[in-house]
């Protein structure tokens, strides 16, 4: 049995369904991300976890045990919010063992533990200062040890680096990272941020509208999105409409032809399929043999540092391509006809 079983989850407000049959198996240890835009529930959902909100319907089962109609404080879930929320009249040792203040635990107990937190978020020195003193990164930090000092079953973060300077936002992220495979402590992560999901998740939950479009890895959600929804939204993305002349793998996409490796085993010849290309995934010039190839000009160079994203115009689509900046290779010219190229292998959508 898996550590938090998530099972037909709901929540509604008067006749707004917010989230939609939400099914989720977390293993103890996991650090899960609930990715997708403003409003499709992924809070809604973490808020239900913690106990600050109760599901219409559904079952929420911690350790084996059912949760979903206990208040929070008898569930053992530690928050961090995206707002520090920390007690300003308190000094930092002091919202640090809140918790176990709150617990009543021996007061010798609560000076280790807060000396072992202020340790594991190394800020060793700043136990007597109070907010208003630290930095907003220090601040999440401090959030994040008085989350994790009372040893919670389940940790949960609700976009705590949005309100953090992009520098700080990637050294925290590294940092929660590393403390939750440290203690082994069960996750669950909300952000709309893709990249952050990318790089801390071992499994991501996609979410839109109050539904899940698709649950995997960082690896498979990015090269296998299994619907437009998710295609389009993590990561950046080519999306080739054509009509399929054989549903063994030809397919019509701007008067051009291309191959399909996998075919379209839900088309048939006429029918219109979307095709799903990565930017790092084109190249310019023909390409190995058998690559699909299109022809084109160049619309627009975008200098981005180590990477040059190149738009061409094949027809009425734009298609985004990404090579590696060669400091004696310029860029093509815009204006300039080119042929780009890319495999067969070529990720197929599902049309929802």
């Amino acid at each position: 049995m898996a550590f938090l079983e998530i099972s037909t989850l709901k929540k509604s407000y008067g006749d707004n369904q917010v989230v939609k049959t939400f099914d989720l198996s977390v293993e103890r240890g996991e650090f899960i991300t609930l990715l997708g835009p403003s409003g499709c529930g992924k809070t809604t959902v973490l808020r239900m976890v913690a106990g600050f909100e109760t599901p219409s319907s559904g079952s929420i089962r911690m350790d084996g045990q059912e949760v979903s109609q206990l208040p929070p404080n008898q569930r053992n879930v530690g928050m961090v919010f995206q707002a520090y929320a920390l007690f300003p009249n308190m000094t930092i040792a002091e919202n640090i063992g809140f918790g176990l203040k709150i617990a009543k635990r021996p007061q010798s107990e609560i000076k280790a533990r807060v000396q072992q937190m202020l340790d594991m978020i190394k800020l060793p020195q700043i136990a007597d200062r109070y907010p208003f003193q630290l930095s907003g990164g220090q601040q999440q930090r401090v959030a994040l040890a008085r989350a994790i000092a009372v040893q919670p079953k389940i940790l949960l973060l609700d976009e705590p680096l949005s309100a953090l300077d992009a520098k700080v936002r990637v050294a925290l992220r590294d940092e929660i990272r590393a403390v939750q495979r440290e203690l082994g402590i069960t996750t669950l992560f909300v952000t709309h941020d893709q990249e952050e999901a990318m790089s801390v998740s071992d499994r991501i939950v996609v979410m839109s509208e109050g539904r899940i479009e698709q649950i995997g890895a960082p690896f498979e959600i990015y090269n296998r999105p299994r619907t437009r929804f998710v295609a389009s939204f993590v990561g950046t993305l080519n999306l080739l409409e054509g009509r399929v002349l054989d549903p063994a793998g030809k397919i019509e996409v701007q008067g051009q032809e291309l191959m399909v490796a996998s075919g379209f085993p839900q088309a048939k010849a006429g029918h219109t399929a979307t095709l799903a290309v990565r930017p790092e995934a084109i190249t310019i010039g023909d390409g190995v043999e058998n690559a699909n190839r299109l022809s084109g000009e160049i619309d627009n160079v975008a200098f981005q540092g180590a990477i040059v994203r190149i738009r061409v115009r094949c027809k009425d689509k734009l298609i985004s391509l990404d090579s590696f900046n060669t400091p004696n290779s310029p860029p093509p010219e815009i204006g300039s006809a080119v042929t780009i190229s890319f495999p067969r292998d070529i990720q197929v959508l599902e049309s929802a």
